[in-house]
């Protein structure tokens, strides 16, 4: 009687880790014998973090421009992105990563900055062409439009007011101007608040209890805005060069903020800082470049902030690791300046564009809270 013989579905050695070695650390390495040519490889198993459909997923096609923001919707479920070719495209951020939608006539001129609603299905949009828009994301139609500085609009943010329950919008402009705005689709077409800097304002960013603004300018300072007072109460010194981007920490006690002096400064801004100067760190790696590109910075959200990420003229994407300013990624595959960056609220994810007109997503390890 003749010995049955297992079924061989795939021919492939498997070359294992050794048992010595910690089991986080183990890894597979699996060489394909199969007869198809596609499959003879060297395939390296790798630890997964996240519901991504590979470690790195390029996100292209939508523009022909370089992209200047993008940004997670606060679910993570959704990506918005916005370019120098007059565009806004929208993202699934999970498989199979669709480019559902691409606004191409909300203005005329390039896009630069953009904010997801915190709790309406609006996006919020700024332009060259001095406008602020308001577009309805579930038809796809622009239903606001402000003539909302008279000069290139910069930067936006939003926030919930405290108490109200009313959205809040703050735009830079180079005009020298931070306006306020009511979000939502009754907002009234004046501003709630006008702040005169003087010069031309490139980066703004909210507090975490909506009653502060912090605007970034050509004067190398950022301006402590109180809305309640209307009226700047403050500034931030350390720079030696342009601010080009704002982000509040997860917790709201610090203000990252990348420059023209390819110097990174992260403030601290609770009420009673330890340090005169409120320098919390100075974070070296990502060079700006010659081309006063405002480059974006941000926290990472699913560790509570221990992270913050900036692009550079590099091409690639540093994050360092706050407490102890050490660089812990270096991150390449773009084609050109890494404009903007932002990382996931839920999941170790961060998402890269570039001045290639491409987007990349990655995986990072997760941080422990």
């Amino acid at each position: 009687m003749a010995k049955r013989s297992a079924p061989q579905e795939e021919g492939t050695l498997i070359k294992r880790a050794r048992s010595s070695e910690p089991e986080a650390n183990k890894q597979q390495l699996a060489i394909s014998s199969s007869n198809d040519e596609r499959q003879k490889a060297l395939v390296r198993s790798v630890k997964r973090t996240s519901n991504l459909e590979a470690p790195i997923v390029s996100l292209s096609g939508a523009h022909s421009a370089e992209i200047l923001s993008c940004r997670f919707d606060p679910t993570g479920q959704n990506i918005a992105a916005c370019s120098a070719d007059r565009g806004i495209s929208l993202w699934r951020t999970y498989p199979p990563n669709t480019n559902y939608g691409l606004l191409s006539t909300i203005h005329k001129a390039p896009v630069l900055d953009l904010q997801w609603s915190l709790f309406s299905p609006l996006l919020y949009s700024v332009s060259a062409d001095h406008t602020l828009a308001y577009t309805d994301l579930t038809t796809g139609q622009r239903i606001r439009k402000l003539r909302a500085h008279r000069e290139i609009i910069n930067s936006l943010d939003r926030t919930l007011a405290g108490g109200a329950g009313v959205e809040l919008l703050a735009s830079a402009s180079d005009d020298g101007t931070v306006r306020v705005w009511e979000g939502g689709d009754e907002a009234g077409k004046d501003p709630v608040a006008v702040f005169e800097l003087g010069c031309p304002v490139t980066c703004v960013a909210w507090s975490a209890d909506g009653a502060t603004i912090y605007a970034g300018a050509l004067d190398n300072v950022i301006h402590v805005l109180d809305l309640r007072k209307q009226e700047e109460v403050s500034v931030l010194s350390g720079h030696v060069d342009t601010p080009t981007g704002l982000a509040i920490s997860p917790n709201g006690s610090h203000l990252l903020s990348p420059s023209f002096s390819s110097q990174t400064i992260i403030h601290d801004i609770r009420p009673f800082a330890p340090s005169p100067n409120r320098v919390h760190r100075v974070l070296s790696g990502a060079p700006a470049g010659f081309e006063n590109t405002l480059l974006r910075g941000a926290w990472s959200q699913e560790d509570g902030g221990r992270r913050v990420a900036v692009g550079g003229a590099d091409r690639t994407v540093t994050i360092w690791d706050v407490e102890s300013s050490k660089i812990l990624y270096k991150l390449p595959g773009h084609r050109g300046t890494v404009t903007a960056v932002d990382f996931h609220p839920k999941e170790p994810i961060i998402l890269t564009a570039s001045k290639d007109g491409t987007m990349l997503l990655g995986e990072i390890e997760p941080g422990a809270l």
